[in-house]
C-alpha cells in the first residue's frame, strides 16, 4: 500500500512535469527547476544537504544545488520519482514517512499555489490527521523564534501551543493549511488569525516559525 510520503512524492513529480522547469514557486527566488534540484540534493547528497540547517555548509550546498539545477529537467524528475539511493536512510519506510510526508506536501503546494488559477486541494481526513500529528510534535520547535504567543487550532477545536507568551495570536485552519503557515507560506495559507492587531502584524512578517 502506498504511503503518504510516496503518494505526495509522485504527485509532486507529476506537478513539476506539468509546470515545466521555469514555472514560479512559493519559494522566493526559486523556479520549479530549483525546487526539483533542492529535493534531489536533500535525498542524494547528504554531504551538501547539511547546509539547509548549518550555515557553515551553506556555500557548499549552493554549489551542489547549482550543479543539479543545471542537469536536464527530465533527469531531475526521474531522480525524484525513483527516490533516494539504495543505502540512504530515506529508504526505510518509517524514516521516509516521518521525513518526507510534510516535505513533499509543502513543496507540492509551493508549485500549485504559485499559479494564478490554483484552487484548494481536497484532502481526506486521514491525511489531515497525519499532518496534524506531525504539526503537534514539532509545534514547540517551530515556534521558538516567534515574536508572540502562538496557538494553532483546528476547526474542531484541537489546539497545539507553538509558543507560550502574551499577547497571544490564535491561528485557525485545517492541519494542511496550518502547516503551510508554519513553514512560511503565510500569504498562501487559508487560515484565520485572531489576537492583538500588532501581534498579528508581527506574525505575518515572520518568514517561518523558527525554521
Amino acid at each position: 500500500m502506498s504511503t503518504f510520503a510516496q503518494r505526495e512524492r509522485l504527485l509532486f513529480a507529476d506537478l513539476l512535469e506539468t509546470a515545466g522547469p521555469d514555472a514560479p514557486t512559493l519559494c522566493e527566488g526559486w523556479l520549479t527547476r530549483d525546487l526539483a534540484a533542492h529535493v534531489v540534493v536533500r535525498e542524494r547528497r547528504p554531504d551538501a544537504a547539511g547546509g539547509i540547517l548549518i550555515k557553515q555548509l551553506a556555500s557548499r550546498l549552493d554549489k551542489v544545488m547549482q550543479e543539479f539545477a543545471a542537469k536536464p529537467y527530465e533527469e531531475l524528475l526521474q531522480l525524484i520519482r525513483t527516490g533516494p539511493p539504495r543505502f540512504s536512510p530515506f529508504q526505510l519506510k518509517q524514516i521516509d514517512e516521518a521525513s518526507n510526508t510534510v516535505e513533499f506536501y509543502v513543496h507540492t503546494e509551493d508549485v500549485r499555489r504559485a499559479q494564478p488559477d490554483w484552487t484548494p486541494r481536497a484532502l481526506d481526513p486521514v491525511f489531515q490527521d497525519a499532518l496534524w500529528s506531525r504539526l503537534e510534535r514539532s509545534a514547540r520547535l517551530m515556534g521558538r523564534g516567534v515574536p508572540t504567543g502562538l496557538v494553532l487550532r483546528r476547526p474542531d477545536g484541537q489546539t497545539a501551543v507553538a509558543r507560550r507568551g502574551t499577547p497571544v495570536v490564535t491561528v485557525t485552519g485545517e492541519p494542511s493549511e496550518l502547516l503551510l503557515f508554519a513553514y512560511g507560506r503565510q500569504s498562501a495559507a487559508k487560515v484565520v488569525l485572531e489576537g492583538d492587531e500588532d501581534a498579528v502584524a508581527k506574525l505575518h512578517e515572520a518568514k517561518a516559525l523558527g525554521i
